[in-house]
């Protein structure tokens, strides 16, 4: 535990706080949980349970809609309800897919808008929520964090619940998500990197859904941790604010991310000659029923940088470096072991 004296943005001296972390054994809180304890005087009282481990992985969107609504939604009001109750701070972590689509994948094709960033970047308090019907389930998930949003929101505005909310953009790094099979179901399927990461450790092909067009931005963990670390130590700067927290300089395509990790993962394993081809399938065959997506997912970052100083550091070839390199560290041996085990009847 670090003892040496704190201070705030504005120069105030940071007195030693209890951080309550509710899914302090996940990606992000066991990051965070060793920041706090690395480097700060803070207490953490970590806490990780089943029944507030949030689903957030698309493919259980469609197909599990009811668990996603209530572990994101229904699950999160008695912590809600605590914190406004006993004047307790809250620091809820929601998600960039409460934005939806863009408004720019309404416009046609040959729209000379298109080239206009402004109908595709994500802004915290001008961008519209936009959802696909009801049928396409996979929003359960978005709309059960806005509607949380909007609960916490409401609580500030009129019990004075002191909040502030993070919507993640992408966040990478060492224990990310699961490896199929190793550390999870044989039969799930994490989120994109950890699938491709997946796919390269078995040398299977990278799946394509829809042929890989959707956009997106990723932000390494350690740089999101620091600006985590700004909010919880610099409330009067942060409380009361909804924050995007990603990496606008890392966007690629989901076909760019394949060829760039294959790239990467040669050079991290000592395989200078792999060749790992990607194969298109489409959202209902690797998804199933009622999936729908987002064409890009481009974050504002001015409100962050101007209450908070913040801006993320390290490139998205650096971060997939870093990541692919724990990825083949800890897992290459075991998947190794488990595709070499004889097949019996």
């Amino acid at each position: 535990m670090a003892t040496a004296s704190r201070v705030d943005l504005d120069g105030n001296t940071i007195r030693p706080m209890t951080i309550c972390m509710i899914g302090a054994g996940g990606f992000i809180g066991s990051h965070l949980c060793e920041k706090v304890l690395a480097e700060t005087p803070h207490t953490v009282l970590a806490v990780d349970t089943i029944n507030l481990a949030a689903i957030c992985t698309p493919a259980d969107y469609n197909t599990r809609p009811l668990d996603t609504i209530y572990s994101n939604f229904i699950d999160a009001l008695p912590v809600v309800k605590y914190c406004s109750e006993n004047s307790k701070r809250l620091i809820h972590f929601s998600t960039c897919e409460v934005y939806g689509k863009t408004i720019g994948s309404f416009l046609p094709k040959d729209s000379p808008l298109l080239k206009d960033p402004a109908y595709f970047l994500l802004t915290e308090d001008a961008s519209p929520c936009i959802f696909g019907p009801i049928e396409k389930q996979r929003w359960s998930y978005a709309c059960a964090k806005q509607l949380i949003e909007r609960l916490i929101y409401a609580e500030g505005a009129e019990n004075g619940l002191e909040f502030t909310i993070v919507r993640p953009f992408n966040w990478i790094g060492p224990r990310m998500d699961f490896i199929p099979g190793i550390d999870g179901p044989s039969e799930g399927v994490p989120r994109v990197l950890a699938c491709f990461s997946n796919n390269l450790l078995r040398g299977e092909p990278l799946k394509l859904v829809d042929g890989g067009h959707s956009q997106r931005t990723f932000v390494y963990i350690k740089d999101a941790i620091e600006a985590v670390m700004l909010m919880i130590e610099n409330p009067a700067r942060a409380n009361g604010h909804i924050f995007n927290v990603g990496n606008p300089h890392n966007e690629v395509t989901v076909r760019q991310l394949a060829e760039m990790m294959t790239q990467v993962y040669s050079k991290v394993s000592g395989e200078a000659s792999l060749e790992v081809p990607t194969i298109d399938v489409s959202s209902k065959e690797f998804y199933g029923e009622g999936y729908d997506d987002s064409d890009k997912r481009i974050p504002d970052m001015t409100i962050i940088n101007k209450q908070l100083g913040w801006n993320p550091k390290t490139s998205l070839w650096d971060l997939l470096e870093s990541t692919l390199t724990y990825q083949h560290r800890t897992y290459a041996q075991a998947v190794k072991q488990a595709t070499s085990k004889p097949v019996t009847s």
